[in-house]
């Protein structure tokens, strides 16, 4: 069974507040066994932080974050910083890297799509030497097509080496089933991202906007109904999604909600956790 964690990017401002080690006793004591590290400094002490709830509560530091090149949003690269993400993961007991999304202008057309594909494809075949898998994370717009062809699929061709991480919400925002999505990437997917999809009812502001004829109002909120929600909380049919994620090979699902508008983060992680045990996937 894939071991079931959460995000750290949820956490970023607890952690940046009390360190990183009170946050994961936390995550810990909710029931997670696992966390994913994304858009949270990898310092000393936040290293040394993951270290010692690795060896303290058990947790699994099933993955770090990367980028290929150095770009303005920081982080860690793979063309700068090699020898400290490969020190980092051997530390840490951290079999896979991930890639939170290609830069932008990648997408914008099929050859800097083919340009970018054969970046990740060397960068994955150089990682595997180490030990360390590198996978590629969707959002919706992975799911938009160059002559057909969507640009999660083309990835998967043109960079062989690579493996992938699966966000099952994106892939449902992108207008693709995500069980189907699973089937089509088993043996390709080690990672998955849980979060819901849902709707909110339709806010008496849009009714206002509509009324005084303020279209770009009513435009907003109509748009805004579409939300991130803890798993259990919208309408996607987890208990087949999870099933097929273990069918299709998956070490980790990590439960992520990009947005918690206004909610408690441990209220939210808890509350998927505990849906996630209910149906049995946390076993």
């Amino acid at each position: 069974m894939a071991k079931v964690g959460t995000m750290l990017m949820m956490l970023k401002g607890e952690i940046a507040e009390h360190g990183m080690f009170p946050v994961l006793q936390r995550v810990a004591e909710i029931g997670f066994k696992a966390v994913e590290v994304s858009q949270v400094p990898m310092d000393e002490a936040n290293v040394a932080g993951l270290e010692k709830g690795r060896d303290e509560l058990g947790l699994d530091i099933g993955a770090i974050s990367v980028t290929l090149t150095k770009g303005p949003m920081g982080g860690d690269s793979l063309d700068a910083d090699w020898d400290k993400i490969i020190g980092d993961a051997k530390r840490l007991g951290t079999r896979y890297a991930r890639v939170g999304m290609m830069p932008l202008t990648a997408m914008a057309s099929l050859p800097a799509l083919q340009d970018y594909c054969a970046e990740l494809d060397a960068a994955a075949a150089k990682l595997a030497t180490e030990g360390i898998s590198l996978c590629y994370h969707n959002h919706h717009v992975d799911l938009a097509k160059f002559d057909g062809e969507r640009i999660f699929d083309i990835v998967r061709r043109l960079a062989p080496n690579a493996r992938f991480e699966i966000d099952c919400h994106w892939v449902q925002r992108g207008g693709a089933n995500p069980v189907q999505v699973l089937k089509d990437y088993a043996g390709f997917v080690d990672l998955i991202h849980l979060k819901d999809y849902a709707i909110a009812p339709l806010p008496v502001e849009a009714i206002a906007a509509l009324e005084s004829r303020d279209m770009e109002a009513f435009q907003k909120a109509w748009s805004g109904i579409v939300r991130f929600a803890p798993v259990g909380d919208g309408n996607m049919d987890w208990p087949a999604i999870i099933s097929q994620a273990v069918e299709s090979g998956s070490s980790y699902l990590f439960v992520e909600q990009d947005d918690l508008y206004g909610a408690d983060v441990y209220d939210c992680i808890t509350r998927s956790h505990d849906y996630l045990k209910r149906i049995g996937a946390t076993d």
